[in-house]
């Protein structure tokens, strides 16, 4: 298991995401230390990057996006972000 996700007891996955809003385009980026790096086209005011954030990783996992929640981090680059009602291996699969 990855230190970037944690299945919980629950059903629930949470995330440990570091965000680069204002990117060039919208792409993961691999690691970065414990967590999964974005790039966010989106610019980071006004809950932009949040809101791009939480639809990038619902269509990413083909997933509704009320099924994504950000727990934490919402002015940080450092997010956490709560996934239910998906697969460990499809979760696995986004830092592939």
């Amino acid at each position: 298991m990855s230190l970037w996700y944690r299945m919980g007891a629950d059903g629930c996955v949470t995330l440990t995401l570091h965000i680069q809003p204002g990117a060039r385009k919208t792409e993961l980026a691999g690691l970065h230390g414990d967590a999964l790096k974005i790039r966010l086209a989106a610019p980071p005011v006004d809950g932009k990057a949040n809101a791009a954030l939480i639809d990038f990783i619902a269509d990413r996992l083909e997933i509704a996006r009320s099924a994504v929640r950000l727990k934490s981090g919402q002015s940080s680059r450092r997010k956490v972000l709560e996934v239910s009602g998906v697969a460990e291996t499809r979760i696995a699969g986004l830092a592939a």
